[in-house]
């Protein structure tokens, strides 16, 4: 930590404007986030699908062998497609005949089928100080304690339950979750929980600065979880304390 203050120091110093008036460390909770989620797989219809579906869509299939003498296609290959799609919710039984439902419609329109999703579970890194997911290295943050972030317990009411799906679908997406190559896309459909695993303590380089040419003190906050410049705690501490560093320092 020492050597990264003092190579955070030499570069803030390259501004021959800029005065460091003070520092200190400490740290703020990223919770390790366990989000379980589904995905489902979208690609471009066969033709064997879309005639399929177009002749369920009449109403009078009864049964596989009867459409594959329609459509001279082995009844293996019907059978298949016919629990896939009863699966999948494109096709269901009226009766003694097929019918597509709503979705079965959309998905004939569109050329597009939608397939069985599929669940997973993957980590993502949650600050409630940010009020949003971080990405980095937990491996690589210090062992060392310090003090907790003085601003830390404006933020305590936090828990994972108020953790939104919105959110929790944007970390899983900055995660590379989401694809679309080729034909194949696969994109989420539906998150199933978010558990807190695990808290972390991330360490933070807090510089209070005067800007001679711009008269003007402020901080600036290097975030060792994400490796840079941290804007999200330095408006928090320029908000709060700025007007009172300026009687202190100057």
């Amino acid at each position: 930590m020492e050597e990264l203050k003092r190579r955070l120091t030499r570069e803030l110093q390259q501004d021959i404007n800029i005065k460091i008036l003070d520092s200190q460390s400490w740290s703020f909770p990223i919770h390790s986030i366990e989000i379980a989620y589904q995905t489902v797989m979208r690609t471009q219809m066969d033709i064997l699908m879309k005639m399929m579906l177009m002749a369920f869509q009449t109403g009078a299939i009864t049964d596989a062998e009867e459409l594959s003498e329609i459509l001279l296609v082995e009844q293996l290959f019907i059978n298949d497609l016919i629990d896939k799609m009863s699966r999948t919710g494109v096709i269901e039984k009226h009766g003694h005949s097929f019918a597509l439902t709503e979705a079965g419609i959309q998905q004939l329109d569109s050329g597009i089928f939608v397939h069985e999703p599929e669940n997973a579970v993957k980590k993502a890194l949650f600050s409630p100080c940010h009020q949003v997911f971080l990405k980095g290295d937990l491996e690589s943050l210090s062992a060392e304690e310090y003090e907790t972030y003085r601003y830390q317990q404006k933020f305590a009411d936090w828990t994972v339950k108020s953790l939104a799906k919105t959110d929790a679908i944007t970390a899983l997406q900055s995660l590379g979750v989401e694809s679309n190559e080729g034909n194949i896309q696969i994109v989420i459909s539906k998150i199933v929980s978010a558990t807190t695993v695990q808290t972390d303590d991330v360490p933070c380089l807090e510089f209070r600065l005067y800007n001679n040419a711009e008269d003007v003190v402020y901080a600036r906050v290097w975030n060792t979880l994400v490796g840079h410049w941290d804007e999200t705690l330095e408006e928090q501490l320029n908000a709060e304390e700025r007007k009172k560093w300026r009687e202190d320092y100057l």
